[in-house]
């Protein structure tokens, strides 16, 4: 039996929060990054998660997001319309998964969070080399597999 997937995703208006859970902001253009999301759309069991694909041409932004933030950083937008990034967003996404709920709890420790923005800040300088391998590794896995 499949796991249910997530609520149809959105691309044409940035403004639209999930009614009940969490508008993640991403970019499709990434192979990693849309890696991770295809995870998140298997382990939403709740389809709490709504899609907005940043890199699609139809992604207008609005007054609190543009399509250069929404591509340098992880963003997310609460069910009342909160945005919030890096970090606390992926608590937000972990909050939402009933598998991850137990590592969104962990983020509640002191200064857990502000570790993870600072791991988060330095993954961001590695990831056009992390993108780059991760594509190298997905092909020569898929030759191999094709063999």
């Amino acid at each position: 039996m499949n796991a249910p997937t997530c609520p149809q995703e959105t691309e044409t208006s940035a403004t639209k929060a999930s009614p009940d859970g969490v508008t993640i902001y991403y970019d499709g253009s990434c192979p990693l990054c849309t890696a991770e999301i295809d995870y998140y759309k298997r382990a939403d069991t709740e389809q709490k998660l709504y899609l907005i694909d940043v890199s699609s041409e139809r992604f207008e932004g609005d007054e609190q997001l543009s399509r250069a933030e929404a591509m340098a950083r992880f963003h997310i937008r609460m069910s009342d319309g909160r945005q919030v990034s890096g970090a606390r967003a992926f608590v937000e996404v972990w909050r939402a998964l009933p598998s991850w709920r137990w590592l969104a709890r962990l983020s509640r420790i002191p200064g857990v969070v502000q570790i993870q923005e600072m791991a988060y800040r330095g993954f961001l300088h590695l990831r056009p080399l992390v993108v780059r391998s991760y594509t190298r590794f997905t092909r020569k896995a898929q030759r191999s597999n094709a063999r």
